[in-house]
């Protein structure tokens, strides 16, 4: 078991989210940072898929009821075993009664701790995450609070060659926002060309400042007002994570883990899938630029993180052996 003794409504625990369940109108969900759960989860011997926690507001501290080996990957967050600091991106063995701390970030803001066995909270609609809006998922579909005890999988692996100091993962891994900055790519979406020149000339060279209303269902972006050739409606139709949408005021919102199914807005791109965990770790006021690419660059993107992560979990094999 695990025991929650500091946190805020919005740390939750998340897997790898609901893809198959959007014929049902039910968000994806699931780590915004899939790519820094996935890891997560291979250094402590996991399923990629299996739940974690993720961290978004801090302090945020555990305490472990029975020995056990976590990580902590995602946003670069001070982390502490018992005053012991543990490198960022980095899986450690915790003895019983051992507490686990995490700092406001100084760099990303969305950290990610994985345990062992994945933890052991009710499959809903085929995903262990906590999906705030529906109400369902993690531990009843609620923000974690102080107090929560939360089960844990038993371990598929033993890892009894890990290194008393624990193992990390490959730099290329641990991509985060610099200084609060970010480029992400994207492809034009259907209604790209009913956009001004200008205006899809200013979304690709200016700067875009994450708003404060940002949050698990969309991200709100401030900057240049985008301006349509002729007013457009459009009939509620699907929409996926990442699908940018301009509505009447000009400025764009990426919609993101726990978006909506559909929409009516016209979408001007969609950002790629291979790019959504670097938008996620974007902190508050952070800037953003866009990079229009091609389908097969998108492609390329997505299967090269496939390949890293599949090294990794190369990588870390022998230490569970």
């Amino acid at each position: 078991m695990i025991e929650v003794l500091t946190s805020a409504q919005l740390n939750t625990i998340q897997d790898a989210g609901r893809t198959h369940a959007l014929t049902l109108g039910v968000s994806i969900g699931g780590a915004m940072d899939g790519l820094a759960l996935a890891a997560g989860n291979i250094l402590v011997g996991n399923a990629r898929n299996a739940a974690g926690i993720e961290v978004v507001f801090y302090p945020f501290r555990i305490r472990f009821e029975a020995d056990t080996i976590c990580a902590v990957t995602g946003a670069d967050c001070s982390a502490m075993l018992d005053g012991r600091a543990i490198p960022p991106w980095w899986a450690v063995r915790v003895r019983a009664g051992q507490v686990l701390a995490l700092s406001a970030p100084r760099s990303g803001c969305r950290a990610y701790v994985s345990v062992a066995g994945g933890l052991d909270v009710p499959d809903v609609l085929g995903a262990r995450a906590t999906d705030m809006k529906g109400g369902f998922g993690g531990l009843g579909g609620h923000g974690l609070q102080r107090g929560n005890r939360i089960a844990v999988c038993p371990a598929a692996r033993a890892g009894c060659a890990l290194p008393d100091d624990g193992i990390g993962v490959n730099p290329e891994c641990a991509l985060l926002p610099r200084e609060g900055n970010v480029t992400v790519r994207f492809l034009p979406a259907a209604e790209y060309e009913e956009f001004l020149p200008r205006s899809r000339e200013r979304f690709m060279t200016e700067n875009w400042t994450l708003s404060s209303s940002a949050n698990r269902m969309g991200y709100r972006l401030e900057g240049a007002e985008l301006g349509m050739r002729r007013p457009l409606s459009l009939f509620s139709h699907g929409i996926v994570p990442g699908t940018i949408q301009v509505p009447p005021s000009g400025q764009p919102i990426v919609q993101m883990l726990d978006a909506n199914t559909c929409g009516g807005y016209p979408k001007i791109g969609t950002v790629i899938e291979a790019d959504l965990h670097l938008l996620a770790q974007l902190p508050i006021q952070g800037h953003v630029r866009f990079e229009e690419v091609r389908r097969d660059t998108a492609i390329a993107a997505l299967r090269r993180q496939h390949a890293m992560l599949d090294r990794l979990e190369q990588e870390v094999a022998a230490f569970y052996a």
